[in-house]
C-alpha cells in the first residue's frame, strides 16, 4: 500500500522539476511515511511514497523492467503474484525483487493490456514505457484504490489522491461548482467528475493511454449479471464458503501482521473468524460513548467467542466534532456520511497495532445486504397497475399528512430508476430550489445517473438496484471512506469480499437466493452460519446508527453548525436563512434534518480548507496536518 504522483515533463529546469515531484509526494506522505522515491527524464516526473508491506527490504519504487525501457509505480497488492510470477519466470523474464509489484511490469510486457484480466487483487498504477512515449496505466474492478488526473491542454498531472495534483505549478484549482447539486442530492459525485474542475477519477475496470498528448480510456472489465439456474441454493453456498476461504487467505499475504475490524454484524464477523483460523490475530472495533449506538458489546461478545483479543474505540461528540476538518482534508472531495469519522478513530487506533487490516466492505453490494432490496418484489406487483393510476395515487398521497402508507404511494407514483435513487437522497429539486443561491446551477439529477440504470435494464429490479449500488454507492462513498480514512493513519485496509472470484459467484446468484421478502444476504448468511454462531450469521444489519441527530440539537454543537451556516462561503452558495431554517427546525420534537445539515456543513468545511483564504495543501502534511480554521 503505497501512493504515487507523477506528470508529464513541461519544465525545462531540472532543479525546479525534481522540487515539484517532491512537494507533490509530500502531500500524501501518510499514504507512504516508510520511504520515498523518485525518477524523473525529459519526458516524465514520477514520485512514489512508499508502506512496506511485501519484500520491505527490496520493494521499492520507481521499479523498472529489465533494460529499463519500462518505469512503474503502484499503489494496492496483487494477491495472486506469486502466481503470476512463476508463468512470467517461465516466459524468460527476470525478476529482482520478491515484491508483488514487479509482476505489473513483466506482465505489461508479457501480456499488454490483457494482462490485466489476470490480476487479482486491488490496485492503480502507471507505467512509462520510453520506447513507445506512452503512459499506461489501471484501476481495478471495483476501484478499491484510487486514481485522479488532470487533463488540460499540454499538462497532464496524476495523483492517488487530488491533494498530491495541487502543489504543480500548472496545475488551475478552480471549484467545480457545476456539480454542487449532484453533491447535494447524492453525497457524492455518481460520474469520474470530481469537485474540481478538470480533474477526473479514473473509472474502476478501466486503463488509460496518454500519448503525444492525447488521452484515451478503455474498459477491461465490466459488471454483467447473469443468472444462472443450473445450481442449487445449497451449491452456491458451498462455492461461497470455499472461495470466500481462499479470499481471505490470499488476502493475508504480508510480511507484516494483519488485523481485523471487527462491526459485530455477519460481515466483518465472518472475515475475522476465517482469518483466526490461520493465526493469532488482534481485531479492532469502534462505538460511541452513547451504548444504544453502540455494537461494541457484541463485538467484544463474538471477538471473545473465538479467542481473538479486541481492542474497542469509544467516540465522544467533542471527539466527533473534532475530527471534522481532519476528516474532510484527507476525503480531498467533501463525503458526509458521518461514519466515516468513527472509521478515523478505528484507523488512528489499529494503526497503533498492526500496518494492515482486513475488512468486510462490499458484501452488501454483492450479495444483495441492503433493506431497500427486499423492496423489489413489493413494487413489482404494484406496478401492474397502470401508471396513470399509479401517478393520480401518488397526487392524492402528497395532499395527506404523514401517514402509514403515503411514502409508499408517492414512490409507486415513480418509475423505478428515480424511486431506487432517491431513497439515498438528501435533497431533492424541489429542495435545491430553494437552497441554491444560483438557481441556474439547478438541474434534473437523474439525468446525471440514469444511465447507468439503462445499462442493465433487462434485468430484475433488484439485481438493476445492486449494479448501480456497485457502479456508484460503493465506488464512490464506502470505498472512498475505507481507503482514506484507513490512509490517514498509514494503515493498509483489504476487503476480501471485494475479490474478483467472489464477484464472479455473486454475479451468477439467481436474485431469490440473494434477497426475499424476509431477509438479505440469503446465501451468504447460509454460507456464514456454517462458520459463525446463529445469533451472529442472523444479526439484522443496523448500518452503524450515529448520535449525530441528537448531538445537532444540543446547544454547543447547534452554534458550531450555526456559525458555518454564517460564513462568507455559506452566503456565496446557498440561501443562508434556508440552511437556519432546516438547522432551527431540526430542534422541534419529531424532526430530523440530520443528512441535510451534516452535508452542507461538511463542504463548508472542506471547501474552507481547499478553497479559503489559507487552504491546507499549502504546508507540509505529516500524520495529522496543521489544518485551516473553520
Amino acid at each position: 500500500m503505497c501512493g504515487f504522483v507523477g506528470f508529464k515533463n513541461t519544465i525545462t529546469n531540472n532543479i525546479e522539476q525534481n522540487q515539484i515531484i517532491k512537494n507533490m509526494a509530500d502531500q500524501i506522505i501518510h499514504r507512504g511515511p516508510d520511504d520515498e522515491a523518485y525518477y524523473t527524464d525529459q519526458d516524465i516526473a514520477l514520485g512514489f511514497r512508499r508502506l512496506s508491506i511485501i519484500d520491505l527490504d527490496h520493494g521499492k519504487q520507481p521499479l523498472f523492467n529489465e533494460d529499463e525501457s519500462m518505469v512503474l509505480v503502484f499503489n494496492g497488492e496483487i494477491y495472486n503474484y506469486q502466481e503470476l510470477r512463476t508463468d512470467l519466470i517461465e516466459k524468460g523474464h527476470q525478476f529482482t525483487t520478491e515484491s508483488d509489484s514487479e509482476v505489473l511490469i513483466h506482465g505489461y510486457e508479457e501480456y499488454g493490456t490483457m494482462f490485466l484480466e489476470k490480476l487479482r487483487g486491488m490496485f492503480a498504477f502507471v507505467i512509462w514505457d520510453k520506447k513507445e512515449d506512452k503512459l499506461f496505466g489501471a484501476r481495478d474492478i471495483f476501484g478499491i484504490k484510487p486514481f485522479f488526473y488532470f487533463n488540460q491542454e499540454d499538462q497532464f498531472i496524476f495523483g492517488s489522491e487530488i491533494k498530491g495534483l495541487l502543489p504543480h505549478p500548472h496545475f488551475k484549482k478552480t471549484f467545480n461548482e457545476e456539480f454542487l447539486p449532484e453533491y447535494l442530492s447524492y453525497e457524492y459525485i455518481p460520474t469520474n467528475e470530481t469537485l474540481f474542475k478538470d480533474v477526473y477519477s479514473l473509472l474502476p475496470g478501466h486503463y488509460f493511454e496518454y500519448k503525444k498528448g492525447e488521452f484515451q480510456t478503455h474498459p477491461y472489465h465490466t459488471v454483467n449479471f447473469t443468472r444462472d439456474d443450473s445450481q442449487q441454493m445449497d451449491q452456491y453456498v458451498d462455492q461461497i464458503v470455499n472461495t470466500f476461504r481462499d479470499s481471505v487467505k490470499h488476502h493475508q499475504v504480508s510480511d507484516v501482521e494483519v488485523g481485523a475490524f471487527l462491526s459485530g454484524g455477519i460481515d466483518s464477523s465472518y472475515v475475522l473468524n476465517e482469518v483466526a483460523k490461520e493465526s493469532d490475530v488482534k481485531s479492532f472495533s469502534v462505538g460511541y460513548e452513547e451504548s444504544k449506538y453502540s455494537e461494541l458489546g457484541s463485538s467484544s461478545e463474538f471477538a471473545k467467542v473465538i479467542g481473538v483479543r479486541n481492542y474497542e474505540t469509544r467516540v465522544s461528540a467533542e471527539q466527533f466534532f473534532n475530527a471534522v476538518p481532519n476528516v474532510q482534508y484527507y476525503m480531498d472531495e467533501p463525503l458526509p456520511n458521518p461514519s466515516a469519522i468513527p472509521l478515523y478513530y478505528l484507523a488512528e487506533e489499529a494503526s497503533k497495532h498492526v500496518k494492515v487490516v482486513l475488512s468486510g466492505e462490499g458484501a452488501d453490494e454483492l450479495f444483495g445486504g441492503y433493506n431497500q432490496y427486499k423492496e423489489a418484489a413489493v413494487f413489482e406487483r404494484y406496478e401492474r397497475i397502470p401508471l396513470a393510476f399509479r401517478k393520480l395515487a401518488g397526487k392524492v398521497a402528497e395532499k395527506l399528512p404523514k401517514m402509514k402508507g403515503r411514502r409508499f404511494l408517492l414512490r409507486g407514483a415513480q418509475s423505478f430508476k428515480e424511486r431506487y435513487f432517491r431513497i439515498d437522497y438528501v435533497f431533492s429539486y424541489e429542495d435545491r430550489a430553494r437552497l441554491l443561491k444560483n438557481k441556474a446551477l439547478n438541474r434534473d439529477c437523474k439525468a446525471i445517473v440514469g444511465p447507468i440504470f439503462d445499462q442493465v435494464s433487462h434485468l430484475d429490479a433488484q439485481s438493476q438496484m445492486q449494479y448501480f449500488d456497485i457502479q456508484a454507492w460503493l465506488n464512490h462513498n464506502i470505498l472512498v471512506k475505507a481507503d482514506r480514512m484507513s490512509m490517514a493513519h498509514s494503515l493498509e485496509l483489504r476487503v476480501p469480499f471485494l475479490d474478483k472470484e467472489m464477484l464472479n459467484i455473486a454475479l451468477r446468484i439467481p436474485s431469490e437466493y440473494r434477497v426475499t421478502k424476509e431477509q438479505t444476504k440469503v446465501a451468504l448468511r447460509k454460507a456464514a452460519i456454517r462458520e459463525l454462531p446463529e445469533q451472529t450469521a442472523n444479526r439484522r444489519k443496523l448500518g452503524f446508527p450515529s448520535p449525530l441527530a441528537q448531538w445537532l440539537k444540543e446547544d454547543a454543537y447547534f452554534q458550531m453548525v450555526k456559525d458555518q451556516f454564517q460564513t462568507e462561503a455559506a452566503n456565496h452558495f446557498f440561501e443562508q436563512n434556508e440552511l437556519l431554517v432546516l438547522l432551527e427546525e431540526h430542534r422541534q420534537e419529531g424532526h430530523s434534518n440530520m443528512q441535510k445539515i451534516w452535508s452542507v456543513y461538511s463542504f463548508l468545511v472542506w471547501y474552507e480548507i481547499y478553497f479559503g483564504t489559507n487552504p491546507s495543501w499549502n504546508r507540509p502534511v505529516e500524520k495529522e496536518p496543521e489544518l485551516a480554521s473553520v
